[in-house]
């Protein structure tokens, strides 16, 4: 009798059935390993201006060269090397963003389904907080955010962060909800299992599989929340290689340079749509009602 598979078998089979899934997931680990490696696989510095080359074409371009294979922005700045390392400064922004969403998430989710001893106003509290801050849309508020604390890289992702939150808490509540009315819960708690350890132990381990999911997408929406703070000039500020702020920096050069709005937009573009079809297949994988037969 064949061995039965493991759980990690059982789940990359079901998400290598899904080909955009795969496709995303390689494109994903090439933007992550050029991001690690961004200051020995970019030719060129990120702020090193070439006075002799401003906003020289690209190399397939008439008048570019191979010095240059993505030609450089206004200030003679090797377009490749900012794009590189403009992919560490968004990475960073969208994992960040999305590992203080998913902990403090996890935590006031887990509080408004555990204390309940106080008539359920820890419940009321947190989420009338969250239906007030999904109340405003989201790019409002991070804009209101960040002209309260100032414009920077650290500010553009608490900012980021106080959008995603709601996302977050509100799943891991009704997640743990429909838990705590099943039976393995109901005989934890006859067996004397006390309360945090009931919370954290039994019923959050069977929410993490949606949670999983938001959390890959939340990086693609943070990506975007943050690309758009850059573009109004409220996020990384310059000489940052961020993809937004570039965008910013080149509108004015739209129709004589198309190129230097082109590269930055196409690089948030594949980006954000890999990581959302690396998302569609961990959610196809995690969830066996999803599975194609």
């Amino acid at each position: 009798m064949a061995d039965e598979a493991s759980p990690l078998q059982a789940f990359w089979a079901a998400f290598r059935e899904n080909r955009g899934a795969l496709a995303g997931l390689a494109v994903v680990l090439v933007i992550v390993l050029l991001a690690l490696g961004a200051d020995l696989v970019a030719p060129h510095s990120p702020t090193e201006q070439f006075r002799d080359a401003v906003r020289a074409a690209p190399a397939w371009d008439s008048g570019g060269s191979a010095r240059f294979w993505l030609g450089t922005d206004s200030l003679g700045r090797d377009m490749l090397s900012r794009l590189i390392h403009g992919a560490r400064i968004s990475l960073f922004i969208g994992l960040a963003v999305m590992g203080v969403s998913f902990v403090v998430g996890v935590l006031l989710g887990l509080a408004c389904v555990g204390f309940t001893r106080w008539g359920g106003l820890v419940d009321v509290a947190i989420t009338r907080t969250m239906d007030l801050i999904m109340a405003v849309p989201g790019l409002v508020l991070a804009i209101l955010v960040v002209a309260v604390l100032g414009p920077s890289l650290a500010n553009t992702i608490v900012a980021v962060t106080i959008v995603s939150l709601p996302r977050y808490v509100r799943l891991v509540r009704a997640s743990a909800l429909a838990e705590l009315g099943k039976d393995y819960v109901t005989a934890a708690r006859v067996a004397g299992v006390r309360r945090l350890r009931l919370l954290f132990a039994t019923v959050l381990p069977n929410c993490l599989s949606p949670l999983i999911v938001q959390a890959a997408l939340g990086v693609s929406d943070a990506i975007l929340e943050a690309a758009a703070l850059g573009f109004l000039g409220l996020g990384a500020q310059p000489p940052a290689a961020e993809w937004g702020t570039m965008l910013a920096d080149a509108r004015e050069f739209i129709r004589s340079d198309p190129w230097l709005v082109t590269l930055p937009g196409l690089a948030i573009l594949v980006t954000v749509v890999s990581i959302n079809l690396m998302g569609d297949g961990l959610r196809d994988a995690l969830d066996p009602k999803m599975r194609r037969s």
